[in-house]
């Protein structure tokens, strides 16, 4: 969140418990194996997981007609998991039709 919040989104925090994360997740069409530790809304799409702010940025302006980003787990790399075993990772994106795939990859 801090992240996000260093790169001018103003982020509201929400503490729940995994289960109220996963009716959200349920709620807002994440696949299951997307499902991650952050759920965000951003301007009607869903950001799941560590996604880097400038892809959050670019979907915003692209606006494609899809649910939202994905990384699922917490990749080392990620915002918020950068250390020294830091390697590649995907971003994902994912649509109301189940559809699932590489929106970039860092």
């Amino acid at each position: 969140m801090g992240h996000l919040q260093a790169k001018g989104f103003n982020v509201k925090t929400n503490n729940v418990t995994d289960n109220q994360l996963n009716e959200i997740e349920v709620k807002y069409g994440v696949p299951r194996s997307l499902q991650s530790c952050h759920t965000a809304l951003v301007e009607g799409y869903v950001i799941e997981g560590h996604v880097p702010a400038d892809l959050i940025y670019r979907l915003l302006k692209e606006k494609p007609p899809v649910i939202g980003l994905a990384v699922p787990g917490m990749p080392d790399g990620s915002p918020g998991m950068e250390g020294a075993n830091s390697g590649p990772y995907d971003v994902l994106v994912f649509d109301r039709k189940g559809a699932v795939r590489l929106y970039a990859r860092r």
